[in-house]
């Protein structure tokens, strides 16, 4: 039986970063364990347990035709701590013969020859968020959200990062961030977040990457036992203003900025009103 375990574990360690669902690889970080439905699912999708240093840090949904995050999903666990500065790459969206762990480009191309071709195929990468007017690189899942450095450093992966309005950023949706989620968690014993954005018409780095038309947040927070509550919140990405909603709210305009059917983001159980 030992020997059992002790190969399960090694089977869970080989776990490629690039997963076939997050269900069966992380779902930690899904309400209940369950993640959105397949009403955000792009043409083109990856799935993604976000992995640094040999741990699972949070998931994200890829889309790899736009380059950008569907959405990023978190546990909030805020805590103070410098920002890094280091930016990663996903090496397994190349191929799974790549790293399991998300890499510098500098690493890709220096130790595994990777081209800045090859590179550029299958992600964003530094170079497309270069001289940018207007617009900045926005966290979908913000460092700032987690307590400890390694977890701050895997939120700097070009996977869960979009092209944001620059006053955006720094503004309104910082401010919903930092001090409305600090409000809204009161006596939360555990909040799952999922962040999304919405693509849009609009692209840079000569069509490579969307800018997305809006960008959106839900949580939903345990209180105990026999109390869950949530809420959410929608900001379009050329506004410095977020709206917010009820989970319920934010699922029907998803559905409908979607178009691919009822967007659910999490668990039943999650209230709606």
């Amino acid at each position: 039986l030992l020997l059992l375990q002790v190969l399960a574990s090694c089977l869970w360690l080989g776990h490629s970063e690039v997963v076939k669902s997050f269900e069966t690889s992380c779902p930690q970080f899904f309400f209940r364990e369950i993640p959105p439905n397949e009403a955000l699912e792009p043409q083109k999708p990856a799935w993604i347990c976000q992995r640094y240093k040999n741990q699972y840090y949070f998931a994200t949904l890829y889309d790899r035709k736009m380059r950008i995050p569907v959405y990023s999903a978190y546990i909030y666990q805020p805590g103070p701590g410098k920002r890094p500065k280091t930016w990663l790459v996903e090496p397994q969206l190349i191929g799974p013969t790549y790293p399991k762990t998300m890499e510098k480009e500098w690493t890709l191309l220096n130790y595994y020859n990777v081209s800045l071709e090859k590179l550029s195929q299958s992600q964003a990468i530094l170079h497309d968020y270069k001289n940018l007017t207007g617009l900045n690189r926005g966290h979908l899942n913000p460092n700032g959200h987690h307590d400890d450095y390694s977890s701050r450093i895997a939120t700097f992966t070009l996977t869960n990062i979009v092209p944001q309005d620059a006053k955006l950023n720094g503004g309104a949706w910082n401010n919903y961030e930092q001090q409305t989620m600090i409000r809204r968690t009161q006596g939360c014993q555990t909040t799952y977040v999922v962040v999304g954005a919405v693509p849009g018409n609009n692209f840079i780095a000569k069509g490579r990457v969307n800018k997305p038309s809006h960008l959106w947040s839900a949580a939903c927070c345990v209180v105990d036992n026999n109390y869950v509550k949530a809420w959410a919140v929608i900001a379009e990405n050329d506004k410095n203003q977020v709206q917010l909603l009820t989970l319920g709210e934010l699922e029907d305009t998803l559905t409908e900025l979607y178009g691919r059917g009822q967007v659910s983001l999490f668990d039943s159980d999650c209230p709606r009103e």
